[in-house]
C-alpha cells in the first residue's frame, strides 16, 4: 500500500471500527492463551475454579474500552436479567457475596421500617455449622446470633438446619432468621418460611452457594424477605468478585441500595440526576429546605458497589448459567454413584426432600467407625493433588473469632460438632470432566481398600 492509500485507509478508521478489530482479536488470543487440555492422572483436580470462554473476555474488554469504571450499562442489564432468572422484582449488585449478606441484614435495621426495624440486642436465629459471613453481619449490627444445630449427618445428611429446633430457639427477643443453603442443597424452605410468618420474623436467605437451586419448584431466594448470592470464582458463575441482593420489595431494595451507596437517601443511578423530580425540594433532618438530595444521607452506610467491568463478565456468564448448573449436577451424580459402594465408611449426601439442589460441592463425612480419619483422607488426597475443603467453619462457636462474643446457643450442637470432626467436601464445578471425577473416585476407593 502506497502512502496516499495508507492515509486514506487510516481516514476511514473510526473508534467503532478499531473497537471491532480489538474485540475480533480476543477470540484468537483466548484460543492461544487458554487451550483445552484433556485431563491426565497426576494432574491437579481443583475443588473449585473459574470457568470462562472468549465471550466472557470479549465482554470484559468491551466494558474496559468504555472506561466507565463504576456501575453502568452492564450492571443495569445484569440486575434486570438476574431478577428475572431468580423470579424476584428487584436485584442490586454489590462487590462480594459477603457484602451482599452485610447490606441485606443491615437494611433491616433502617429506621424507615418503623416498628419492623431490627434494633441492637434483637436476636437472629442462624446455624452453628456455616460460613462466617452468614453470621458476621448479625454481630456487626449489634444483634445477637442464636445458634441452632443442623441435622445430624448420620441421620439426615443434608447439612442444613434442623427445623425441629426452631420453636425452642425462639424467644421474645427473636426478630429474624438468617440461613444459608448449604453447598447448594436447600434447607427446608417451606418449614422455615412458615415459622417466620407465624411469628412475624424477617427471613434472610443466603443463596451464595445455591444459585439455580429450587424448593417445591420455586427458586431459592423467593421464600425470604431478602436474599443474596455470590459471584466469587468458586461459585456457580463468576465476576471475579461480586455479589447481589434480591427481593420482591421495592422498599427493601431502596434500603439495600442506600446502605450500599454511602447511606445516601437519593436513589438515582450513577450518571443520572433528579429521578425523584424534586432534587432541590427536599426537607430532611435539620438541613435547609432544598438541600441537594444527592447529598442527603439517611443511613450510616458503606461504598460496596462493583465495577461495570465485573458486571460485563457477569452478563456473559449468565448466558452459560444453565449449562454450569447442569454440569455441577452431572458431576455430583457421577461422584455419588462412584462412591456408593463405600457407604460403610462414608456418609454420602442427601438432597433435602422436595428440593432440586444446585450443587456447590459434594459433602462427604468419614464415619467414626472407619479405620482412618478425615485428616488421613485429606492428607492423602492432597498428596495426589486432589483438592478438598472443610465444611466451612465447622462448629463456629469453637472458632477463636466467636469466643466472648454476644450470643445465645439453643440446645446442644452434636451435628455441628460432627461436621467439625468428620466432614469435608469435594469439587463438582463445571471445570471438572468425567475423567477428573473418575480419577477422584478411583483415588478415594484405592485409599479405602489400602
Amino acid at each position: 500500500m502506497n502512502e496516499p492509500q495508507h492515509r486514506d485507509a487510516l481516514a476511514l478508521r473510526t473508534a467503532g471500527t478499531v473497537r471491532d478489530e480489538i474485540l475480533g482479536l480476543v477470540a484468537e488470543y483466548c484460543r492461544l492463551a487458554f487451550p483445552d487440555r484433556p485431563f491426565q492422572p497426576g494432574q491437579a483436580v481443583p475443588v473449585a475454579g473459574r470457568v470462562f470462554d472468549a465471550r466472557d473476555v470479549e465482554h470484559l474488554v468491551d466494558s474496559s474500552l468504555d472506561f466507565w469504571l463504576t456501575t453502568g450499562r452492564f450492571a443495569e442489564e445484569f440486575e434486570k436479567r438476574f431478577a428475572a432468572r431468580v423470579g424476584t422484582r428487584c436485584a442490586s449488585l454489590v462487590n462480594s457475596g459477603s457484602s451482599a449478606n452485610l447490606v441485606a441484614l443491615t437494611a433491616l435495621t433502617s429506621h424507615k421500617l418503623l416498628s419492623e426495624q431490627l434494633a441492637a440486642g434483637d436476636e437472629v436465629i442462624t446455624v452453628a455449622a456455616g460460613f462466617p459471613t452468614t453470621v458476621n453481619p448479625i454481630l456487626q449490627n449489634n444483634l445477637v446470633p442464636v445458634f441452632v444445630d443442623v441435622e445430624h449427618p448420620e441421620t439426615h445428611a443434608t447439612y442444613n438446619i434442623d427445623v425441629n429446633r426452631l420453636e425452642s430457639a425462639r424467644s421474645d427477643k427473636t426478630r429474624a432468621v438468617m440461613l444459608a443453603h448449604t453447598l447448594g442443597n436447600p434447607f427446608e424452605c417451606a418449614a422455615v418460611a412458615d415459622f417466620c410468618q407465624r411469628h412475624d420474623l424477617w427471613l434472610v436467605e443466603d443463596c451464595c452457594d445455591a444459585l439455580g437451586a429450587e424448593f417445591g419448584g420455586r427458586h431459592v431466594g423467593q421464600f425470604g424477605d431478602v436474599a443474596t448470592c455470590s459471584f466469587y470464582p468458586a461459585h456457580h458463575m463468576t465476576m471475579g468478585e461480586g455479589g447481589i441482593v434480591f427481593t420482591d420489595s421495592p422498599k427493601l431494595e431502596k434500603l439495600v441500595e442506600s446502605f450500599r451507596d454511602w447511606g445516601r437517601d437519593c436513589w438515582c443511578e450513577p450518571g443520572h440526576d433528579d429521578t425523584c423530580g424534586k432534587r432541590f425540594d427536599w426537607q430532611l433532618g435539620d438541613l435547609p429546605h432544598g438541600y441537594d438530595h444527592k447529598y442527603i444521607y439517611s443511613h450510616i452506610g458503606y461504598n460496596l458497589k462493583l465495577t461495570d467491568m465485573q458486571a460485563a463478565v457477569g452478563v456473559s456468564q449468565l448466558d452459560k448459567l444453565d449449562g454450569f448448573i447442569a454440569a455441577r449436577r452431572h458431576n455430583y451424580t457421577r461422584l455419588r454413584a462412584g462412591l456408593a459402594p463405600l457407604e460403610d465408611v462414608f456418609v454420602l449426601p442427601e438432597a433435602t426432600p422436595g428440593s432440586s439442589p444446585s450443587w456447590f460441592g459434594f459433602p462427604l463425612s468419614v464415619r467414626p467407625t472407619a479405620r482412618f480419619t478425615r485428616r488421613d483422607l485429606v492428607r492423602h488426597l492432597d498428596e495426589k493433588k486432589i483438592g478438598t475443603r472443610q465444611l466451612f467453619g465447622g462448629n463456629l462457636l469453637r472458632q477463636p473469632a466467636y469466643h466472648g462474643k454476644l450470643q445465645r446457643v439453643a440446645g446442644d450442637l452434636p451435628g455441628a460438632d460432627y461436621i467439625m470432626r468428620h466432614t469435608l467436601w469435594l469439587g463438582v464445578y463445571p471445570g471438572l470432566s468425567d475423567a477428573h471425577i473418575d480419577h477422584v473416585v478411583d483415588t478415594v476407593s484405592a485409599f479405602v481398600r489400602g
